[in-house]
């Protein structure tokens, strides 16, 4: 165990101090267009850049890993993120935020790329649990405090953005103090979105509802929290109450989900952040500003949640050495909420106020709870038979951190005996459906 730790302690502190960073950028880049006078709905257009400019770094991730390897691309993109985040002190209008967040999008992806492949080579089946419980455990809770830092400074003034860029340059200390041998570049993806909705239609639709839900509530939610009457630090705090609910509920839901059909648990969750939807609308309503920050912890621990489930459930039906194409599907079809979401999440909020935000999200939730319900009466499915894992839609090399993906030392996906596909079976058990290409 301790010479696994000392495989991943270094990407585990450079990544922990880059989300440090990332969780204060979401806090402070809302509140500081919004002080210079920027709409809702032009806030909204920049957080759909970060979405269109994540996917097109997921694309190009791969191949530029493979030309320069994990060191020297973490240490490249890192000082480009630190220069980004400097720029965006002198960006004042809309268009410059727009370029700036999709070129943060474009680097981050492809860092979280590095990360997330570094750790899947790195994490065996004999500690997974353990090393993955480390890893994650550090970074969540990095991207859960950060945002708190926004009382230390002005938001009208570059101090902040200062620290964010300061929090990614000390990333780079780790990595390059590290003294052991780094991983094999990954391969590339093939996204295959029609296919896997015909194995799964639920994880890809649930995967797109993730980022049509939680991508604008992420984005805009320090915006609504003043818009509602809280100060900026409470509304930065609402940040911190998403990924507290988040981190306090993933291992529970997990167990849940690895005991019964995990569409059902996608099913109540859904249910659950849409009710919890309507009680952050009663809660905004009455001034209960105590009341809001834990309906956004209960928020977080439903809606946040929702995603790794979607991909333990994929990988349930798909063959092992689909893994990777199915995880990167997943990635590609959450990325399209997220590009997508913003923009409706903003648009509501300006026809119909701060609220406007929650009223989509509860009835976005909704839409996908009766889909899944929908789902679940017209095929039957045995309890799951994966094992779960706290997957964030960071990047397709997420894969590797997938249920039933054996990650040996050379980083290859090892085979289990194969799943049962979510469509009718054959008199072999199995589903024609399943049958994925994966990219070579």
């Amino acid at each position: 165990m301790n010479s696994s730790l000392a495989l991943i302690w270094t990407i585990t502190a450079a990544t922990t101090l880059l989300q440090a960073g990332n969780g204060l950028l979401q806090a402070l880049m809302p509140l500081r267009m919004q002080a210079e006078g920027i709409s809702v709905a032009s806030i909204g257009v920049v957080a759909a850049a970060y979405g269109v400019g994540f996917s097109t770094g997921c694309f190009f991730a791969p191949s530029f890993i493979r030309h320069v390897g994990y060191i020297r691309a973490f240490a490249s993109l890192a000082a480009m993120v630190s220069v980004l985040i400097l720029a965006m002190t002198q960006a004042h209008s809309t268009l410059a935020w727009i370029l700036l967040r999709g070129l943060t999008g474009i680097t981050l992806a492809c860092i979280f790329t590095v990360t997330d492949g570094w750790i899947s080579a790195r994490a065996t089946s004999t500690h997974r649990g353990r090393i993955l419980s480390i890893y994650m455990i550090c970074t969540k809770v990095a991207l859960m405090l950060s945002p708190l830092g926004i009382s230390f400074g002005d938001i009208r003034t570059d101090g902040l953005f200062m620290a964010v860029s300061a929090l990614i340059t000390l990333s780079l200390l780790p990595i390059a103090a590290t003294t052991t041998k780094e991983p094999n570049a990954p391969q590339g993806v093939r996204i295959e979105v029609r296919k896997l909705f015909a194995t799964a239609p639920s994880a890809v639709v649930g995967a797109f509802v993730v980022g049509l839900v939680n991508g604008p509530v992420i984005a805009i939610t320090p915006v609504f929290g003043v818009s509602i009457g809280l100060s900026q630090d409470q509304a930065a705090a609402l940040l911190f109450a998403l990924q507290a609910g988040s981190l306090a509920m993933q291992w529970p839901l997990g167990w849940l989900s690895d005991r019964a059909d995990r569409r059902y648990v996608i099913a109540g969750l859904a249910l659950g952040t849409s009710l919890v939807s309507l009680l952050i609308l009663w809660a905004s309503a009455q001034n209960a500003s105590l009341l809001i920050l834990w309906s956004f912890a209960a928020w977080g621990g439903l809606a946040l949640c929702i995603y790794s489930v979607c991909v333990a459930h994929a990988c349930d039906i798909v063959d092992p050495g689909q893994i990777v194409s199915t995880v990167g599907t997943l990635l590609f079809s959450w990325a399209t909420g997220v590009t997508v979401g913003p923009l409706i999440g903003a648009l509501a909020m300006e026809v119909l106020g701060p609220q406007g935000l929650f009223i989509y999200a509860a009835l976005a939730s909704l839409g996908l709870a009766a889909f899944i319900v929908m789902r679940i009466i017209r095929v039957q499915r045995p309890p799951a038979k994966g094992g779960f894992a706290d997957i964030a839609p960071t990047s397709s090399a997420s894969a590797g951190l997938a249920p039933r993906a054996e990650i040996g030392a050379t980083g290859d996906l090892a085979h289990s005996p194969e799943p049962e596909g979510e469509e009718a079976v054959d008199q072999n058990g199995r589903s024609p459906a399943t049958r994925v290409e994966t990219s070579p």
